[in-house]
């Protein structure tokens, strides 16, 4: 089982922001909480379940043994990423 981050890529707010995803629900909430990243700011969405995080985050996040992706190398591995997120997805 994984976590995983993609390339802080992603404007808003005057920053620029990753997709924190993961093979399930618990280990994405418990990176979540060693982030520091409230649950409140958990997006069950159909696009795929996942917490946005800042960049500045994003190395600490990959220090903790979350795996990073690039969209520029990774696009397979992403795509499953992207599918298994959006299979969590509890309406």
């Amino acid at each position: 089982m994984a976590v995983y981050i993609d390339d802080a890529v992603h404007p808003w707010r005057g920053e620029r922001w990753a997709h924190l995803m993961a093979d399930t629900l618990a280990e994405l909430h418990a990176m979540a909480a060693q982030l520091g990243i409230p649950r409140r700011a958990f997006q069950n969405r159909s696009s795929g379940a996942h917490y946005d995080v800042p960049a500045p985050l994003r190395e600490r996040a990959i220090a903790l043994g979350t795996v990073p992706l690039s969209r520029h190398t990774d696009r397979e591995r992403l795509k499953a990423v992207i599918a298994n997120a959006r299979a969590q997805y509890q309406p």
